[in-house]
């Protein structure tokens, strides 16, 4: 008789927070592509002040000081001081900081922080795009530019300290509540920026 098969082992948990929001990261993407932020300086400044809602509004997660226990270095890897600094760059005035996102559960500062620390990782495009209007890593487009360690091993490693967490059935399902969260935030300071252009 054949021994039963092995069960498949399960898929990580940013597996499962990728797979739960792979509408909304596509849609995203669609979006912020067709908001053309890269044709010019001036539509790219807007993209900035997108880019400050968001990070600004994260910067209290990356403070956490449990949360920077968990993940140990989350402190160092916010993008926002680099958004402000990518904003003065180009003579734009750096609004105040956002207000911090409310969290229903502790558990979806995990889906807010992939969310934030993915984009990173799909920033490369959007990087190489900015170069067109003259920008780099060290002059406006600071906060696009790769991780020193490199886009993917950071990742990596990152993914590899949220897998480690141990979180309950249910804290699982607040931290996909908190990508799919994240995700919409994005959609709205999107929408809400490029209105006003």
């Amino acid at each position: 008789m054949n021994a039963p098969a092995a069960p498949a082992p399960s898929p990580s948990r940013c597996k499962r927070l990728k797979a739960a929001s792979s509408r909304d990261h596509d849609s995203v993407d669609e979006l912020v592509m067709a908001a053309q932020p890269f044709v010019s300086r001036e539509r790219y400044a807007l993209f900035l002040k997108l880019q400050h809602r968001f990070h600004g509004s994260l910067l209290g997660l990356y403070q956490d000081a449990e949360l920077n226990r968990l993940l140990p270095g989350l402190s160092l890897l916010s993008r926002f001081a680099a958004v402000e600094a990518d904003l003065r760059d180009l003579g734009e005035p750096v609004p105040p900081t956002p207000a911090p996102v409310q969290l229903a559960n502790p558990a979806e500062a995990f889906g807010w922080l992939y969310c934030s620390e993915g984009s990173n990782l799909g920033a490369a495009f959007l990087f190489k795009e900015t170069q067109r209007l003259g920008l780099d890593g060290e002059q406006g487009a600071r906060h696009l530019a790769a991780h020193p360690d490199g886009r993917a091993p950071h990742w990596r490693q990152f993914v590899a300290l949220v897998d480690a967490v141990e979180l309950s059935f249910e804290e699982e399902s607040h931290a996909i509540d908190g990508t799919i969260k994240a995700f919409d935030s994005y959609r709205q300071h999107l929408r809400d920026v490029f209105a006003q252009a």
